[in-house]
């Protein structure tokens, strides 16, 4: 095929571009530098449709090259959906399809940004990270903008609540539990009696409030909030659940 068809034929033309852009990235890989800023129109190159070119995924603005998890993260993968974009948000949400797919952590609770962050830190450690996404995490200049500032002060928030509530509960000791399709739950206490209580924290870190099944002994259950099982005897050490 001449050269004046390829310039005039469109199909022949992108060809062309992708062709282009593999050589330039093999030429310069020997000189990546860990400042390399990437587009999101740049980023979804590299989404593991072409075989010659690497697979790049995004987290929190942070490029990681993923190619040696190609059975994941490639065409037909479980994990292809986080291939050549930032779905941070994806990551604790679970929606891998339309709106889920997006950079945006608005509305998640402190410990589920916590959640995203440690995602990161783990493609750190298990990834060659490759560059910045410009956008939403990082500036044209690569800088760190407010909205990543913000989610790092939340995370931070995150895991001090986390810590408190460990603190909090481990005053407390936890019954024992255990379950079985045959038979269904069961809760214990070796010592003192079972009594669901809640967890004031929870509010904070998820926006949700949830109990959790706590020891007590006889002259603390006159204590406000402590809810005994249904069905269970006001003073049973075992109940179902």
């Amino acid at each position: 095929m001449s050269l004046k068809t390829i310039a005039t034929s469109p199909l022949s033309g992108i060809a062309l571009l992708v062709l282009l852009t593999a050589l330039l990235f093999t030429f310069s890989t020997k000189f990546y530098t860990p400042q390399r800023l990437f587009s999101a129109e740049e980023l979804a190159l590299f989404n593991g449709t072409d075989e010659r070119l690497p697979i790049f995924l995004g987290i929190l603005g942070s490029v990681f090259d993923v190619t040696k998890g190609q059975s994941h993260y490639g065409a037909g993968g479980g994990y292809n959906h986080f291939a050549g974009r930032d779905a941070s948000r994806a990551f604790v949400s679970g929606n891998f399809t339309g709106d889920g797919l997006t950079d945006s952590l608005r509305g998640l609770s402190s410990t589920e940004v916590k959640s995203v962050v440690e995602w990161r830190d783990f493609y750190f450690k298990t990834y060659k990270y490759v560059g910045k996404l410009v956008g939403r995490y990082y500036d044209g200049q690569g800088n760190p903008t407010k909205y990543m500032k913000g989610v790092e002060a939340k995370a931070a928030r995150g895991a001090q609540l986390l810590e408190k509530q460990k603190i909090e509960e481990a005053k407390l000791p936890s019954c024992n539990s255990r379950w079985s399709q045959d038979e269904g739950g069961e809760v214990w206490c070796d010592v003192g009696y079972p009594r669901l209580v809640q967890r004031p924290l929870e509010i904070a870190m998820t926006g949700k409030m949830s109990k959790r099944c706590a020891c007590f002994e006889d002259s603390q259950l006159n204590q406000p909030g402590l809810e005994v099982y249904e069905g269970c005897d006001y003073h049973a050490n075992r109940c179902k659940v």
